[in-house]
């Protein structure tokens, strides 16, 4: 993966920051719920990716795939890669470029809720289903 987000602009990381001046701010976390979650479904299904694309309904929640069965491309950006205890490889977070128009200025966690949501996410049959909570970003 490069080290710049896709869809962000070239010389700029997905905080609009130039690269290289200072760190850009944590922009996605998890806890410890889901951080659980993740770590069953990497040992059913091996390395994993999120993407979160818009749109309504289960569309505007996280969806949590196999690496590589969702294709990202130019419009989308990585907002960051989760790195969680007990799962080797690190789980990258990434959103549509026009969802991130909305949500450049927030910090999202990746939580969970009892209840299924969309059928195409890895956590529909565990009974459980990812979500988002979020908070303005902080300098």
């Amino acid at each position: 993966m490069e080290a710049r987000p896709q869809g962000a602009p070239a010389g700029r990381e997905a905080g609009g920051a130039p690269a290289g001046r200072g760190a850009e701010p944590e922009r996605v976390a998890v806890t410890p719920v889901a951080a659980e979650l993740l770590r069953v479904l990497t040992g059913k299904h091996g390395p994993l990716m999120f993407h979160q694309s818009g749109g309504c309904c289960d569309g505007s929640s996280p969806m949590c795939y196999e690496r590589g069965e969702f294709r990202t491309g130019d419009s989308d950006v990585l907002l960051g890669e989760l790195r969680i205890d007990g799962v080797p490889d690190p789980v990258p977070f990434w959103m549509s470029a026009a969802q991130f128009a909305y949500w450049s200025h927030t910090h999202l966690t990746v939580d969970t809720v009892q209840g299924r949501g969309s059928g195409f996410s890895l956590e529909a049959p565990e009974g459980v289903r990812f979500l988002i909570r979020s908070r303005l970003l902080e300098d």
